[in-house]
């Protein structure tokens, strides 16, 4: 008996070691794995649409990054050289420094000197144009990317709407030999193009509502400067 149990086990040893074992052996899936180009295709034409949307988006991201990052740059001792200027009559070399500091604070202040000697509300008057037009250089571009971040997930519902068509059309003309294949192309549209869309929108608004921020800030910086400028010109002059 003790024999018979120690051959037992060492078959069933011998089974696991060779693989015979059908609980101990792995099982090797064969199922295919979709990866992310694979997807994007599987959603038609819409995709190639969203992807163009989100090249326009990011470029404009960066290139306006890029400008506002350099408008944004601050020299502490700006407005501290501009009053020594103007108070020693210094008034080519306050419009110079302007120049080359060139910023949008600068080309404000650069235009509140060349109209000093007029009255006090036609100064400020043409800072403010000036600043205006600063500030929409600062937000070109960021009504496309507002538009792309609304528009992106309508279009992503479009291709939803268009590929649950072509699974209903694909239904309809297939009869009673209906297959799940016949359905995959449209249910993969329909449902990979949403999910695009959304993609695409909400990083898209991320950047849109990155950018404002920074502008914003530009232009409390800008508001600052020009407030500095005035009451410069306001301070009486020193006997």
């Amino acid at each position: 008996m003790i024999t018979m149990t120690l051959l037992a086990a060492a078959q069933m040893a011998a089974d696991s070691l060779s693989g015979a074992n059908p609980v101990l052996t792995p099982v090797v899936s064969g199922e295919a794995q979709m990866n992310l180009w694979e997807m994007a295709c599987k959603g038609g034409w819409i995709m190639i649409v969203l992807a163009v949307m989100s090249v326009i988006a990011f470029y404009i991201f960066f290139e306006r990054a890029f400008a506002i990052r350099k408008a944004g740059k601050d020299d502490p001792l700006f407005m501290d050289r501009i009053r020594d200027y103007i108070k020693s009559g210094e008034i080519k070399s306050a419009i110079n420094y302007c120049r080359i500091t060139n910023t949008p604070s600068a080309r404000m202040i650069e235009k509140g000197i060349t109209r000093m000697g007029r009255p006090v509300s036609d100064i400020q008057a043409a800072i403010e144009n000036t600043g205006n037009i600063e500030v929409a250089k600062l937000e070109n571009g960021l009504s496309i990317m507002a538009t792309i971040s609304s528009g992106a997930p309508m279009i992503g519902f479009l291709g939803t709407v268009t590929g649950m068509v072509q699974a209903f059309w694909n239904m309809a003309n297939a009869g009673n030999n209906i297959d799940i294949t016949l359905l995959s192309s449209g249910i993969y549209e329909a449902m990979i193009t949403t999910v695009g869309g959304l993609v695409v929108g909400i990083l898209t608004m991320f950047a849109y509502n990155h950018l404002v921020y920074r502008v914003d800030k530009v232009v409390s910086q800008m508001e600052a400067r020009t407030m500095a400028f005035m009451d410069l010109l306001n301070e009486p002059s020193e006997k």
